[in-house]
């Protein structure tokens, strides 16, 4: 039996979970998540808890066991805290400026760069060279971090552009001179 899979997700007074077949609704105070269980895997509420159970112990299903029910605890967990990732810029000249619901990040290149905020994607700008990416849905935080992270991947000889805030870029050596 999966280890993951087989523990139950407690689900908080403050959290409304209603299972309809294979869809689940998690609504909480901040928001509201849905998402369609895979066909072998089930799950039900019980005694304020969710149980995630799998008819059988094929290949495939011990592998939606567990991941049904982390996608289901980060809908619980997303609704009542929340998700960031904060993201860094480094080099000379580069910053990021709030434009309405996006930023704007000057990168070194002849232009800025926009970034629109996708729905339920929140930026908030803490200094000219820090912001966080914040959301209820876990996926949709990461993918918006890693699609702006993209726009300028730090390099490795003097670890210029956009990483995540605690990240170990790893350093190259330049030339040696003579």
């Amino acid at each position: 039996m999966s280890r993951i899979g087989k523990n139950p997700i407690a689900v908080p007074g403050n959290v409304e979970v209603s299972i309809n077949g294979s869809d689940v609704k998690v609504k909480g105070p901040k928001g509201e998540l849905h998402h369609v269980i895979a066909a072998p895997i089930t799950a039900k509420v019980e005694d304020g808890q969710i149980l995630v159970e799998r008819p059988n112990d094929e290949r495939d299903s011990r592998a939606l066991h567990g991941l049904t029910r982390t996608l289901i605890a980060n809908m619980i967990i997303g609704v009542t805290e929340g998700y960031k990732k904060q993201l860094e810029i480094t080099g000379t000249g580069y910053r990021v400026v709030a434009k309405g619901k996006g930023i704007e990040l000057s990168l070194g290149f002849s232009h800025t760069v926009p970034v629109e905020a996708p729905e339920g994607i929140e930026f908030s700008v803490e200094s000219q060279t820090l912001f966080t990416v914040s959301g209820i849905d876990k996926q949709l935080v990461g993918e918006t971090a890693a699609r702006i992270r993209k726009l300028k991947k730090p390099e490795p000889y003097k670890g210029k552009g956009i990483h995540y805030v605690g990240e170990t870029i790893r350093r190259k050596v330049g030339k040696a001179g003579k």
